[in-house]
């Protein structure tokens, strides 16, 4: 398959890593960049040095507007890049059309970003009560205020603004058709569909059919695919079925950064796979506890933050309760090595056990709305005072 793209930036395989909240920080973002760059074949590796992005897009975590426009310690290191990411992708969350315009500003005339990523997917109960994320499009008035807003202060420039949202609230209110077009004739450079409603949140099956609807709908620009991508075999899969341009890859490569290695080689034609051992996945781990360090600073905060990702890597191996305790409770670099040393590393690539669905799933949830918000898809002043309260507390997407 060819390339992706993104208004001015060539990627040179259509696989974007999915912003995930305290997960996709630059650590983590490289470790799947230079996973991805393995995955070329070997008379493409010198693409490395004449495309922006040859393996990929590396999106980071969300960042609320409003926060950014403050420059909080924690936003300004959310939007923080390392000088390997040739593109410095920032996705934004924010419910106010002006404060949205102001933090899309600031990224640009300030050069912190080269490509702009705005959130109307998060299903987090405690936003779409204040009637944030995947809730907001069905006010369709706001919806085109926010993404106008945004789309004309990135115009002349060389930064692409892209959306990624969920179909709607629930199926009885769907959204994506009309966000989507309102989007498209606002100049965003792409929209992606993360194919589940607010109410499935991360449950059951992602409804292709959705992109597949939303791809013969959009035609001006790419529409990129996202939901129930565990392997390359599936990323494929989802373009065959779908038609879609690209894929986003969020929660299947939770503890498994070589992920992105299959996902080029796929793309590639190629059937190479990793299918690391645990002394592999051992070294790994290692590597990004070490990273963390340097990006946090500190060995406790570091590793705090490496411990969600420590169960995601055990996944299918045998490594027994106790171990996962302990591994959950590192707070030093000496603690992981001790603690590592102690598994069996000798165990080979556990096979199924280490594929398939990780991360969040659960169950449907009733979305949790304002009173009133399904009366009308139009806004008024009541509903702005309200939504003004959503952008100071936010997780997930």
């Amino acid at each position: 398959m060819s390339g992706l793209q993104i208004g001015t930036i060539a990627v040179g395989t259509p696989v974007v890593l999915a912003p995930m909240a305290g997960v996709t920080n630059a650590p983590f973002r490289r470790l799947c960049r230079e996973a991805g760059a393995a995955g070329l074949p070997e008379d493409r590796t010198a693409d490395l040095s004449a495309s922006p992005a040859p393996a990929g897009l590396y999106v980071a975590e969300m960042v609320t507007s409003r926060a950014l426009v403050e420059r909080t310690p924690e936003s300004m290191r959310i939007i923080s890049h390392d000088s390997g990411e040739a593109v410095r992708s920032v996705q934004l969350y924010g419910v106010d059309p002006a404060t949205v315009r102001a933090a899309v500003r600031m990224l640009v005339t300030e050069d912190r970003a080269d490509h702009i990523d705005l959130n109307f997917g998060c299903p987090v109960p405690k936003v779409t009560r204040k009637g944030g994320g995947a809730v907001l499009p069905w006010k369709s008035d706001l919806f085109g205020a926010i993404v106008t807003a945004a789309a004309e202060e990135t115009r002349g420039s060389d930064v692409p603004l892209t959306i990624k949202m969920r179909m709607g609230i629930d199926a009885d209110h769907l959204t994506y058709l009309d966000a989507a077009r309102r989007a498209q004739d606002a100049g965003v450079a792409a929209v992606a569909l993360h194919a589940r409603t607010a109410a499935d949140y991360y449950s059951g099956t992602a409804h292709w059919d959705a992109i597949a609807t939303l791809k013969q709908e959009i035609t001006e620009v790419p529409v990129l695919g996202n939901g129930d991508i565990w392997s390359a075999e599936d990323a494929l899969a989802m373009v065959s079925y779908t038609g879609c341009d690209g894929v986003v890859v969020g929660r299947g490569c939770q503890g498994r950064p070589w992920l992105f290695t299959d996902l080029v080689a796929g793309f590639a034609g190629s059937d190479l796979r990793v299918r690391p051992g645990l002394a592999e996945v051992a070294e790994v781990i290692r590597r990004h506890a070490v990273l963390m360090v340097e990006h946090f600073g500190t060995e406790l905060k570091a590793l705090r933050e490496l411990r969600k990702h420590l169960s995601w890597y055990m996944k299918g191996y045998v490594v027994g309760g106790e171990a996962r305790r302990q591994l959950g409770l590192v707070s030093s670099l000496a603690e992981l090595d001790e603690r590592l040393d102690a598994l069996d590393l000798s165990q080979p690539y556990p096979g199924e056990g280490a594929e398939g669905p990780r991360g969040r799933a659960g169950t449907p949830k009733t979305p949790h709305v304002p009173e009133g918000w399904l009366e009308s898809r139009a806004m008024d002043e009541a509903w702005l005072q309200l939504l003004a309260e959503a952008e100071s507390s936010v997780s997930g997407g």
